[in-house]
């Protein structure tokens, strides 16, 4: 397949039970078999506890040994005698096969008390409204610092549900943004105050973020009043002061993360104000992510305002320490590919040696993706990079309820279609799952856990 310049990318064009009350006695039995149990939890390797309070216990016994020898040994003889004659007198009164152990049994109960109740005061300072425990925190921190590292590349609602499963599994994971958005909110903040648009990214930290759910509730939440503040969010709005007040959008995030205390590390794909254009089927020329959208066109051409924006180098830098790399669902032209249009992120997925993989949306998508197949969103996404960019694609195994198939069939969206002979002949490999979410209303989208578990798995085997 031949490739064509970066920036000016030439796409074919389509084919025609209810909760139940738990006694308090059985709660408080639950809490104190959960107590015994967590303690055990300390014994685990890898959690950098026992190490330091064994080398506590060590350097009190070497005080107390130098305290002794800076006063001419007498402390360490009286004490020796003394323990002596103890242990003269035990041994007298109880066999040694019994004062023995007993000493020892008593010695670790006091040792297991003193450090229950040290941990126990940490505890309560560190996380005093917390149900969860510090040790399960501990555990929950090492397991997820060791995790894989992962690389998610897109943009828009697709990118922030997939990395809302992939935290779990992993706190090594990057995302890397779109910043072509001109619409909503994003595009006034972008005209008016001259700053990359928000939106996506703010998203992404919304999803990554330890406390998700009040952060995306207080980053959607959308003023409805105000001259200049209605139909801003609130997420847009605290990206765009970050970037006054640090100097750019990529310190911003930074500072932001840090702040909400972001799981991973959420990246714009270049710094570079970025406009796209497309060229339709009927010849239309069209600027703008927005427009493009708005056209309800069939796309032959897609490229971007500068042509060659540069790469935010540490975007780069994490797709080639990936140990993975995700390209996400989206917006097909709109969200995936200006990313492709980076050169730099190009080539550094081009040149992997990491499994990399391709979520196909399960919807179409009007103005972009009408009557499209899986393998259309294949073959125009090899035909902007060139080459084949990934070793498999995801795809939803069955379709959608026929209510929910209705209520997008009047939006002039479909469920797309497994090509199965199309695949073959583009040498695809396919990732059949059920990865569906449907919601009462009829809406269609990834389920985050189904979808990050089934990528892990088939991560492991790779």
């Amino acid at each position: 397949m031949s490739k064509t310049p970066f920036g000016s990318q030439k796409v074919r064009s389509q084919k025609g039970r209810s909760p139940t009350k738990t006694r308090p006695d059985n709660r408080l039995s639950k809490n104190i078999k959960g107590n015994k149990g967590s303690w055990f939890k300390w014994l685990q390797p890898g959690l950098l506890v026992k190490r330091w309070l064994f080398l506590s216990f060590v350097g009190g016994i070497l005080i107390v040994l130098g305290l002794a020898i800076s006063i001419k040994l007498t402390p360490v003889l009286f004490i020796s005698r003394l323990l002596n004659n103890l242990t003269e007198s035990l041994v007298t009164l109880l066999p040694s096969h019994i004062s023995g152990p007993l000493a020892i049994v008593i010695g670790l109960a006091l040792l297991w008390l003193g450090h229950k109740q040290v941990l126990g005061s940490i505890t309560q300072v560190l996380m005093p409204d917390d149900d969860q425990k510090l040790v399960d925190k501990l555990i929950t921190h090492h397991k997820l610092h060791r995790g894989a590292k992962l690389v998610a590349i897109g943009g828009g609602t697709g990118l922030s549900n997939l990395l809302r499963g992939l935290k779990k599994y992993s706190a090594n994971i990057t995302a890397i943004v779109t910043v072509a958005d001109d619409g909503g909110s994003s595009g006034r903040l972008r005209r008016e105050h001259g700053v990359l648009p928000p939106g996506d990214i703010r998203n992404c930290l919304a999803a990554l973020a330890d406390e998700e759910k009040l952060v995306t509730e207080l980053f959607q939440y959308r003023f409805q009043a105000g001259e200049g503040l209605s139909g801003h969010s609130f997420g847009n709005l605290f990206l765009t002061a970050m970037s006054e007040v640090t100097g750019d959008l990529e310190k911003a995030i930074t500072a932001s993360s840090s702040v909400l205390a972001v799981r991973g590390q959420v990246l714009p794909a270049t710094l570079e104000d970025v406009v796209l254009w497309a060229v339709l089927e009927n010849g239309e020329y069209i600027e703008g992510e927005s427009a493009i959208s708005k056209a309800n066109g069939v796309i032959q051409q897609i490229g971007c305002k500068p042509d060659r924006p540069k790469a935010v180098p540490q975007a780069v830098k994490a797709i080639t320490e990936a140990d993975c790399i995700i390209i996400s669902s989206g917006s097909l032209y709109t969200s995936i590919i200006p990313n492709l249009l980076v050169p730099e992120i190009l080539q550094a997925i081009a040149n992997r040696k990491v499994p990399c993989i391709y979520i196909c949306n399960i919807m179409s998508q009007m103005g972009e993706t009408q009557d499209y197949t899986v393998g259309d969103h294949l073959q125009a996404l090899d035909a902007v990079a060139g080459i084949r960019l990934f070793d498999a694609v995801l795809v939803q195994k069955f379709p959608p309820s026929q209510r929910s198939q209705a209520k997008y069939q009047a939006q002039g969206s479909h469920f797309i279609e497994l090509d199965r002979d199309h695949l073959v002949a583009l040498n695809c490999p396919i990732l059949l799952a059920d990865v569906m979410a449907e919601s009462p209303n009829g809406s269609v989208s990834h389920d985050s856990d189904k979808l990050s578990g089934v990528l892990l798995r088939w991560y492991n085997r790779h």
